[in-house]
């Protein structure tokens, strides 16, 4: 397996080395941030993730504490209701930011929890107690589910417990076992995923559109395109680690969790979200809520307040997979209009939003056109509502001004069709 520092970055994926450093300081700073890596096979999505782990930052947890219980803010039933001296007594220690996976044999009771038969058939001590699973275990730290997309398909119980997990922050996971009481704690833990959209049963989100809104980014990683990339990726083969640098990334994200609270994100940015969501008729908020806090936690990794280009770079990530690629081009092509027409970083004055009929998404477009039909369709009922029961006027055909039409007639048959039938386009 390639250590961190062994990787080549390239114009397929530097995009995703950058959401993993938004998700690796989001999550060191207590806020999970889920990712999905979608693209061919061979292009190192799996790599990449697993490698990142050689850069996690060290947390601090209560001495032999399963749950990974911050000292500061205990969760498990434990430690929730001690005081701080009491934790004091039992000592703190630093671990490795926890990196677990899920695999697609797992069970409900190996990712949830379920009974320890060791401490139950125990000849010495026999006693009925808890096997954490693989998510109370992840707690602060991060679970990679490869090739999610069949999971989703294969394992539906799965896929429930990861919702529960994913829909808020914190998620929170309930363990039920008979003969032991029901233990429901929150849990913190972002959720890495990679999956081949192109391979059966196909995308994420065609096959359970509700965990790929879970999502808050979906990253689209694409194969080396020069010769220059792929030899730097062949000669990767036989690079050394470079221990130090990893050391480096790992000095950085500490220093960047402390200056988080230095930096806040702009009400004009806000306001562009509220709008991009009104206009656009978005559906998932989850998106505007993922940009959000990526921008905050990119603003501390740069050390730098955020440019409208930062904007365009998540909107891309946080709604490819909650509306259809024209509205997003659509998004992308607005915010870029902002980029030329005002200054690169959201300072007042504040922006000059265009106006909403610039913003009108497909669907809005489509209302409004029905919207005229009916109107069309009320007024032809009206009129013969009115004329029901009425004779139509008549006519003295001696009265009739004739004119000729402007070209001789011809046979029906002879007409274009497009002449003869109109859309309802046309029509308005």
């Amino acid at each position: 397996m390639k250590r961190y520092s062994q990787l080549v970055r390239h114009e397929g994926n530097r995009c995703l080395f950058d959401i993993i450093d938004i998700a690796i300081l989001s999550t060191y700073a207590g806020v999970p941030v889920h990712i999905h890596a979608e693209g061919l096979r061979g292009t190192g999505k799996t790599t990449i993730i697993r490698a990142s782990r050689n850069i996690f930052p060290k947390i601090e947890r209560i001495k032999g504490c399963e749950y990974n219980c911050d000292p500061k803010d205990p969760h498990c039933p434990n430690h929730k209701d001690l005081s701080p001296e009491e934790i004091e007594k039992i000592g703190v220690e630093l671990i490795d930011m926890p990196f677990l996976e899920i695999s697609h044999s797992a069970k409900k009771g190996t990712v949830v929890g379920s009974i320890d038969v060791g401490k139950l058939l125990s000849k010495n001590n026999p006693q009925a107690a808890l096997l954490l699973g693989t998510i109370p275990r992840a707690h602060r730290g991060v679970i990679f589910i490869d090739e999610i997309n069949r999971l989703a398909d294969t394992s539906p119980e799965i896929v429930d417990i990861l919702l529960d997990v994913m829909g808020t922050k914190p998620g929170r996971i309930q363990i039920e076992e008979t003969g032991l009481p029901t233990v429901e704690i929150p849990v913190k833990v972002s959720v890495w995923a990679a999956s081949n959209p192109d391979e059966d049963p196909g995308p994420l989100e065609n096959i359970r559109r509700q965990l790929s809104d879970r999502f808050d980014f979906v990253v689209d990683v694409e194969k080396p395109k020069s010769i220059g990339t792929v030899l730097d990726i062949l000669d990767g083969r036989e690079r050394k680690e470079n221990l130090e640098l990893e050391r480096e990334k790992v000095k950085k994200f500490i220093e960047a969790r402390e200056k988080l609270a230095e930096f806040e994100v702009p009400e004009e940015l806000k306001t562009t979200l509220a709008s991009m969501y009104i206009n656009y008729g978005l559906e998932s908020i989850r998106g505007m809520e993922s940009i959000l806090h990526g921008i905050w936690i990119l603003s501390a990794l740069r050390g730098k307040k955020p440019e409208i280009k930062d904007l365009s770079y998540l909107v891309r990530v946080a709604l490819k997979h909650r509306t259809d690629s024209k509205n997003l081009a659509e998004i992308l092509k607005n915010l870029e209009s902002l980029n030329t027409k005002n200054t690169e970083t959201f300072q007042k004055p504040q922006l000059e939003l265009p106006a909403k009929e610039n913003f009108a998404s497909p669907m809005q477009r489509e209302v409004e056109r029905n919207n005229k039909m009916n109107s069309f369709k009320k007024m032809f009922s009206a009129f013969s509502r009115a004329m029901k029961g009425k004779a139509l006027p008549t006519v003295d055909p001696k009265n009739v001004e004739i004119n000729a039409p402007d070209q001789k007639a011809v046979p029906l048959k002879q007409l274009d069709f497009n002449e003869c039938v109109k859309t309802e386009d046309e029509l308005l």
